[in-house]
């Protein structure tokens, strides 16, 4: 009779769940795992798919803009918002039916509740006698919106709730300018929603390149979006049919709807990691070694859960490590560098590597390369569009450590570029690459003038 029920047991069927529990179970373990919402976890579910799905739902209306220019008549046309959303949904449902087979041709056991630990190898499954128990457990629970505490904050709603509308508000105040705030305060506007950002910092997309910030800031605010910097909410409150936000600074910014956008956590609390004596961080996520293991031996983590890197190919990532190390007897640690990442605003950016600010501490010498140029088609669409291309390089090596990219196709570009940089590319091979004309993406591999930052201003802070 075998000591445990399971080889491994898996809490949570997202991206990193399943990939884990997958692999596992080809490798020859027994496995398990439980679910207590849908398999497919946030990015599948109500994240990275349905968002960008609807981030090409809002971006039409650009487009037939532009067809204007092209000599196209374009009249009569209206949004609908019930089938945008009805479609977006369909897709989740089937996505979600692909996710559960993909289990079940694996032969993992499913659980559809919650789960929650009993000791370091027993799981206690909610609604159903007796528990399980297994040699290791995998907990890749994930994270969830992180909502302000002020008061009122009961009347927000989060990323969660926008996949859930069935009616789009006339107005919404996005509180917060990380990427979700900047992806859904695209999407809003460009499905004619006004909308206004409130950001108690001094810029949008912090830890982002200065230059990505600056530019998309720009392009934001000429396509009506209303970002209104160093304004903190201090309360919300019911007024009508809307609500009034009040501002620490004085004022208030009303609308029919106010969506949290300020970061997520961890998602760690009430299901026993703190009684196993899991040793828990700053914001709560899981405290894990380059394996992925926990303070308790028997107990490993993946995914946001261990607020590492929160992006789902890093949470894939992740658990293919841990597959690898526990049941291929091939140890691997977790490597995060050159990972991309993208924003799914509009217009949109991709970025790998280091930003010139993070590159300037590493390096004795940075070269600097940028373009911004308007792209060939906005010069007969018409629309006031600027790209902006940029090289962070490494003066003394001559190595290319980050790669900045801000425009249509933003993300495909970087996606590209995030090989070459993780090969160890120079900005000379980038330069004896053959250009792929006409397009944007050339002028990486045709930028040969250094950037210069401008001269300080004799008397100014600056020259001081």
């Amino acid at each position: 009779m075998a000591e445990y029920d399971y080889d491994l047991f898996v809490i949570g069927a997202g991206s990193g769940g399943v990939r884990a529990a997958r692999l596992a179970s080809e490798l020859g373990a027994k496995v398990g795992v439980a679910e207590e919402y849908r398999i497919g976890g946030t990015c599948v579910i109500r994240g990275c798919v349905p968002k960008k799905l609807l981030a090409y739902g809002s971006r039409y209306a650009g487009e037939i803009d532009d067809a204007r220019g092209f000599g196209w008549t374009c009249e009569g046309l209206r949004f609908d918002w019930p089938t945008l959303i009805h479609n977006v949904r369909r897709e989740v449902d089937r996505l979600n039916g692909a996710y559960t087979r993909t289990l079940e041709k694996a032969g993992v056991d499913r659980f559809l509740t919650r789960a929650s630990l009993d000791d370091p190898h027993t799981i206690k499954l909610a609604g159903r006698d007796g528990k399980v128990s297994a040699k290791t457990i995998l907990v890749a629970t994930g994270s969830h919106p992180f909502i302000p505490d002020v008061p009122g904050r009961e009347l927000f709603i989060t990323s969660n709730e926008c996949f859930e509308l069935e009616e789009l508000p006339k107005s919404i105040a996005i509180v917060g300018a990380g990427y979700i705030g900047m992806e859904f305060a695209s999407i809003f506007a460009g499905l004619g929603v006004t909308v206004t950002v409130l950001h108690r910092g001094d810029q949008i997309l912090r830890d982002f390149d200065d230059d990505l910030r600056d530019g998309l800031a720009s392009a934001m605010r000429n396509r009506g979006v209303g970002l209104r910097m160093n304004a903190e909410a201090a309360s919300i409150e019911k007024e009508g049919n809307g609500f009034r936000v009040n501002l620490k600074q004085g004022d208030c910014v009303t609308a029919d709807l106010v969506m949290a956008a300020t970061g997520r956590l961890p998602s760690t609390m009430n299901f026993g990691l703190q009684q196993m004596g899991v040793e828990l961080g700053w914001n709560g996520h899981v405290v894990v070694d380059e394996y992925s293991k926990s303070s308790v031996d028997s107990i490993y983590a993946v995914g946001d859960v261990t607020d590492r890197m929160q992006l789902t190919p890093v949470a894939i990532h992740e658990a293919t490590a841990f597959a690898e190390t526990l049941f291929n007897d091939t140890p691997t640690p977790v490597d995060y560098s050159f990972t991309p990442t993208a924003v799914f605003s509009e217009p949109e950016i991709g970025t790998v590597g280091c930003t010139e600010q993070k590159a300037r501490e590493m390096c004795r010498s940075v070269d600097i390369y940028k373009s911004s140029f308007k792209p060939l088609r906005a010069t007969v669409s018409g629309r006031d569009e600027t790209m902006l291309m940029k090289l962070v390089i490494d003066g003394e090596t001559d190595k290319v450590l980050g790669c900045h990219v801000l425009g249509a196709d933003a993300v495909e570009i970087v996606q590209m570029a995030a090989i070459a940089l993780r090969l160890g590319a120079t900005k000379a091979q980038f330069d004896a690459t053959r250009a792929l004309h006409p397009s944007a993406a050339e002028e990486l591999v045709t930028m040969r003038q250094r950037w210069e930052p401008p001269a300080a201003v004799a008397g100014s802070d600056a020259a001081a």
